[in-house]
């Protein structure tokens, strides 16, 4: 596995324990300090999710006319860490609104560049096996971070805006491990700027290529924010400090699961790959609306961090694989595209549904949407399969 991988999982692991010290106590600081409301949780992560995944596209379109990756990914790392001292002096939903818009602008930034940088250094034989080892380092940051602010919030008692100043110091860090730590590899030609989005490069995409990109929105239309599962947590009477376990266990689950997964899709069919995560995710719809209880809903995250462990690698593996190298980034940025605005929607229809009808409806709607997925996929599995 080349170094750069590692580096670059490292980074992730570092900007993750930022990013989740904050984000698993921010639905429980904007009910119970701020006054939201579900719907406006559900928004306010609906539009901060989403703004990541659309900016994807300009920086992937970018990176691929520069023909450079790193400098993009190093700018949105660093506006991602200059973000967080906003939530620690946020008194408004309004200041955390804009504090998740641009951090997650900075996630779109480097989202595209950084996986395209992963393509460029790997070889294609082992390529879901790198994208699922950054994404297991990844999501070891993802628990850490929850599992840290656990720590400072029964040390402080519940003091949020203190975990938040302590959440910005693995943030920098981040951003200095990518600065020194990552050699973009170097051209053997000398690049030649072009249009990524011309007619010509779009239709160089193909079909395979969109394919995998309306799976993936489809996917996450099935799979709306994680903030929901921490109110779900929160309402069978776990202590505030102790809601981010949740979150603990369900990236434990996921990090364990996503280099086994990713190594696994570059020798099984993906598309059985593709409905076993969704069967997975049915799972865990149905049993977090089964019961509220902590151990109940322990479960239902444990099978949701399976599921992404399971279908995050995968995907961004068949992009790479569909796609032409020179168009990379720009592959990734409308993969994105489209994800981000199917978050948006998935957010904020379960938000409304958890206003007007309760947590339990959310979750079995959840549940619903993945088996209509399901069948459509076996029903283009049996076409093609008869022609």
């Amino acid at each position: 596995m080349p170094s750069g991988v590692w580096v670059l999982g490292f980074v992730s692991l570092l900007m993750d324990v930022s990013s989740e010290m904050i984000h698993s106590l921010l639905p429980l600081f904007m009910v119970t300090v701020l006054g939201a409301s579900a719907l406006a949780v559900g928004l306010i992560e609906g539009i901060a999710e989403s703004t990541a995944l659309l900016v994807k596209v300009f920086s992937g379109v970018l990176s691929d006319y520069l023909g450079r990756r790193k400098g993009l990914a190093v700018f949105g790392y660093a506006l991602g860490a200059l973000t967080k001292p906003v939530f620690a002096m946020a008194s408004s939903t309004g200041m955390v609104l804009g504090a998740r818009f641009l951090d997650r602008v900075g996630k779109g930034i480097r989202g595209a560049p950084r996986d395209a940088l992963i393509a460029d250094i790997v070889p294609a034989g082992i390529r879901g096996a790198a994208f699922g080892l950054r994404q297991s380092l990844d999501t070891v940051g993802a628990f850490l971070g929850p599992l840290l602010a656990t720590g400072l919030m029964l040390l402080w008692a519940n003091d949020f805006r203190a975990v938040f100043w302590v959440a910005v110091i693995p943030g920098l860090l981040a951003v200095a491990l990518l600065l020194f730590g990552v050699h973009e590899p170097q051209k053997q030609e000398a690049h030649i700027p072009i249009n990524p989005i011309s007619r010509e490069n779009l239709q160089r995409l193909g079909a395979a290529y969109w394919w995998v990109v309306g799976i993936g929105a489809v996917f996450t239309l099935a799979r709306f924010s994680e903030a929901f599962l921490v109110l779900r947590a929160a309402q069978g009477g776990i202590p505030i400090a102790l809601v981010p376990l949740v979150m603990v266990a369900m990236n434990l689950i996921y990090a364990a699961s996503a280099y086994p997964f990713g190594k696994l899709s570059d020798s099984m069919s993906h598309p059985k790959l593709l409905v076993l995560g969704l069967a997975v995710l049915i799972a865990a719809d149905l049993v977090l609306a089964t019961d509220d209880h902590w151990t109940t809903v322990l479960l239902g995250v444990s099978l949701w961090g399976v599921h992404m462990g399971i279908t995050q690698g995968l995907l961004a593996r068949m992009v790479a694989d569909t796609a032409p190298a020179d168009l990379r980034g720009t592959a990734y940025g409308f993969f994105n595209l489209m994800s981000g605005l199917a978050m948006l929607l998935a957010s904020v229809v379960a938000g409304l549904l958890w206003d007007r009808l309760g947590a339990a409806f959310t979750f079995y709607a959840g549940a619903a949407f993945c088996v209509a997925t399901v069948v459509g996929l076996l029903v283009r599995a049996t076409r093609l399969s008869m022609k």
